[in-house]
C-alpha cells in the first residue's frame, strides 16, 4: 500500500501517519523529519534546507527529490509507504510519478484559525526534544528532564501565519491534480483524533 496524506501544517498528518503505518506495516516517510535529521547533523542540504524552513517557506524540490527516491529503495519499504509532507507541489507530484505509483491521497482538512490554535501552542524540550502543548501543559519547563521550554521558530504566530499561505498557494492545487487523477479521498481533520483515525481507516480500507 502506498499512500500520501495532505493537510495544512497542524492538521495533524504526523499523528495518523503514525497510527496507519503500524496498522497495514507500511513505512512513515516524513520529509520533514528527514530534513530535520540534516540540519541537527550540519549536512550541507540541512544547511541550506534551514533557511527556507525557518522562514516559513518550501525547500526546493531539487534537494528532496533525490532524497525521496533513495529513501523508497529501503527494506522498510517492502511492504508500502505512507508520506507525510510530501509532495507538496505538483512539480513534486509528477516527479514522485515517475519513481512510483501512488494508490491513494487522503487530505486532512482543518480550517487556518484552527491551525493556529494547535501551532501556536506547541512548546518544546531544549534538553530531551520532547513535546508539549499549552492546551493540556502549563510549566516553562520539561517534566521529562526539566530544561527550559521554547517556542520553534516555524511555531512561532507569524511564521505559521505565513507556513498557511504557503499552502494554500502551493499545495492545495495538488488537491485538484490528485482529485483528477482519481484516488483523492478527503478525510476532516477539525475533530477528535481517533474519529480522524476511524475514517481514515475507512478509507484506505476500500483499497482492500
Amino acid at each position: 500500500m502506498k499512500l500520501i496524506f495532505l493537510g495544512p501544517p497542524g492538521a495533524g498528518k504526523g499523528t495518523q501517519a503514525e497510527r496507519i503505518s503500524k496498522l497495514y506495516g507500511i513505512a512513515h516517510i516524513s520529509t520533514g523529519d528527514m530534513l530535520r535529521s540534516q540540519m541537527r547533523e550540519g549536512t550541507p542540504l540541512g544547511a541550506e534546507a534551514k533557511g527556507y524552513i525557518e522562514r516559513g517557506e518550501l525547500v526546493p524540490d531539487a534537494l528532496i527529490i533525490a532524497m525521496v527516491a533513495e529513501r523508497i529503495k529501503e527494506a522498510d519499504c517492502e511492504n508500502g509507504f505512507l508520506f507525510d509532507g510530501f509532495p507538496r507541489t505538483v512539480a513534486q507530484a509528477e516527479a514522485l510519478n515517475d519513481i512510483s505509483d501512488i494508490d491513494m491521497v487522503i487530505d486532512i482538512a482543518v480550517p487556518a484559525e484552527r491551525i493556529l490554535e494547535r501551532i501556536g501552542g506547541r512548546r518544546m524540550c531544549s534538553g530531551c526534544g520532547a513535546g508539549y502543548h499549552t492546551s493540556t501543559y502549563h510549566k516553562d519547563t520539561c517534566e521529562k528532564c526539566g530544561s527550559p521550554l521554547y517556542i520553534r521558530d516555524d511555531d512561532k504566530p507569524e511564521t505559521v501565519k505565513n507556513r498557511i499561505a504557503v499552502y494554500e498557494r502551493q499545495t492545495k492545487p495538488l488537491i485538484e491534480y490528485y482529485t483528477n487523477r482519481g484516488n483523492l479521498s478527503r478525510v476532516n481533520g477539525d475533530d477528535a483524533p481517533d474519529n480522524v483515525y476511524a475514517d481514515v481507516v475507512a478509507a484506505t480500507e476500500r483499497l482492500k
